[in-house]
């Protein structure tokens, strides 16, 4: 499973590759909105995890941005832990939103859980009663 991540501090970018490689994870990283976009209109990934503070495009942008030809799983996470800012996030159509600091293991549930969704809706059956 490819993830894209997008944050514009490499400290982050690193972080996350060493949390989530080593579960099977190939990790594309990206130190802007702009070349994630145009990583994302040429290549296949799974889900990508997005910073919202960034410089030049923020998060919230970008995930307009992506969600313009795209419904590919975004969890943003970032700093800002307001509850306008999360529904901001959401309205601008990521699929969840995680505070940093995060745990491990709840950001690889996360990831986990919004992926199981978006791949049941591609398998599902429809049952009729």
């Amino acid at each position: 499973m490819t993830v894209v991540l997008v944050d514009d501090e490499q400290r982050m970018l690193d972080l996350l590759e060493l949390y989530i490689k080593p579960h099977g994870y190939t990790c594309m990283k990206m130190k802007s909105g702009h070349e994630a976009l145009q990583f994302l209109t040429h290549e296949h990934a799974d889900i990508v995890l997005l910073d919202v503070m960034m410089p030049e495009m923020d998060g919230w942008e970008t995930c307009e941005r992506i969600r313009a030809f795209s419904n590919i799983p975004i969890i943003m996470l970032t700093a800002r832990d307001g509850a306008q800012e999360m529904v901001k996030g959401l309205k601008k159509g990521a699929d969840d939103y995680i505070t940093k600091p995060f745990h491990e293991e709840v950001l690889l549930a996360r990831i986990e859980a919004v992926t199981r969704r978006v791949h049941n809706q591609d398998d599902s059956v429809i049952f009729r009663g």
